[in-house]
């Protein structure tokens, strides 16, 4: 064979050889598929879990403990370390109760047994109860400290159509709380004469919280003669604090008398203070010689407006009527005089 022949062969082998590897490399080659809409992605299915196979018995074997202390626990991925409570079969789990000594257990709000103490008390020593005695020269507790007041409600000028006047009405006590001795006089002078006086000595003692019972003699000095009379009383607060001074008299030959008072202090301002006062007068036989009929004899009727310079010194003005009743009028009109009578007055009011 020539040699040109021979090149030929070998040129076309090789060609040969070069398109069948061409062709089988096409072949691996992924043709692209046309693009088909998306879908949403499905959660894919956990792969069932292999049963896993028993283990054979193996004896136990000595093995040394581990030493924990020297592992490193910072690159252990405790993430990875999950348990799954959702395959443990909580209706096998039982806990035997009668087995824990529930006397050793404490409990926070647990309320003590019925008929225990909370604190026990200790047994009562005789340095307690000598400590408990007063000491043997202690002070006067306050409601055995003596007190006294004397009080001028009272004490006025006042121009009638007889003349010029002056009138008082003031009390006194002197006491502890529970034992008071009373003095209380009224009276009146005109034109530098007498008109009425009378004065009081009683012992009064509370009966309530705002109440005292009082007893003991008055004695009148004008009109007329002189005489004495057994009085007994009370003195206090009646509701809506109107203070009230209610006292009864008998006298000599079944003679009776009464006399009722009542005030009330209205604030108008802190200084400014407004006083009524009302008082009434009943006997229970006519006295010719004092002018004084049965019955209710008079009333004195007052408003007085009074300014509080201090606690214990008040000036004031105001306006008094006075009327008589029954007998005690009649016996007044005989005498010259009216039987009702209006003044204006102004005076002071003090205590101390």
């Amino acid at each position: 064979m020539k040699t040109s022949q021979l090149t030929t062969l070998a040129i076309g082998l090789v060609l040969s050889g070069g398109a069948a590897a061409q062709h089988q490399g096409h072949s691996s080659m992924t043709m692209p598929m046309p693009a088909e809409p998306a879908q949403a992605p499905q959660p894919a299915k956990p792969a069932p879990k292999p049963a896993a196979k028993p283990k054979p018995a193996q004896k136990p074997s000595a093995e040394k403990p581990v030493d924990h202390s020297a592992m490193d626990h910072s690159t252990m991925d405790h993430s990875q370390m999950q348990m799954d409570h959702s395959t443990m079969d909580h209706s096998q789990m039982q806990m035997d109760h009668s087995a824990m000594d529930h006397s050793q257990m404490q409990m926070g709000d647990a309320q003590p047994a019925a008929g225990a103490l909370r604190t026990p008390i200790p047994v009562l020593t005789d340095a307690d109860r000598e400590a408990a005695r007063p000491p043997a020269h202690d002070h006067p507790v306050h409601d055995n400290t003596v007190h006294s007041k004397v009080l001028f409600n009272r004490l006025e000028a006042f121009d009638a159509h007889h003349g010029n006047g002056l009138a008082w009405e003031g009390q006194a006590w002197i006491g502890t709380d529970t034992d008071k001795l009373w003095l209380r006089s009224e009276g009146e002078r005109v034109d530098n004469r007498t008109e009425s006086s009378d004065l009081e000595v009683m012992y009064g003692r509370p009966i309530s919280r705002w109440w005292d019972v009082v007893g003991g003699v008055r004695h009148d000095f004008k009109p007329g003669p002189s005489q004495d009379w057994a009085a007994i009383g009370v003195v206090g607060v009646a509701p809506y604090k109107f203070e009230v001074e209610a006292t009864a008299y008998i006298g000599a030959s079944g003679r009776t008398a009464a006399r009722i008072e009542a005030e009330y202090e209205l604030l108008l301002t802190n200084r400014l203070v407004l006083q009524p006062l009302v008082e009434a007068n009943f006997n229970g036989k006519d006295d010719a010689r004092r002018g004084i009929g049965s019955g209710l004899s008079t009333m004195e009727a007052g408003l007085r407006l009074r300014y509080e310079v201090n606690r214990k010194f008040a000036p004031y003005i105001g306006i008094v009527q006075e009327h008589a009743f029954g007998d005690t009028a009649d016996f007044r009109e005989a005498l010259g005089e009216d039987k009702r009578d209006t003044r204006i007055v102004a005076g002071v009011r003090v205590w101390f």
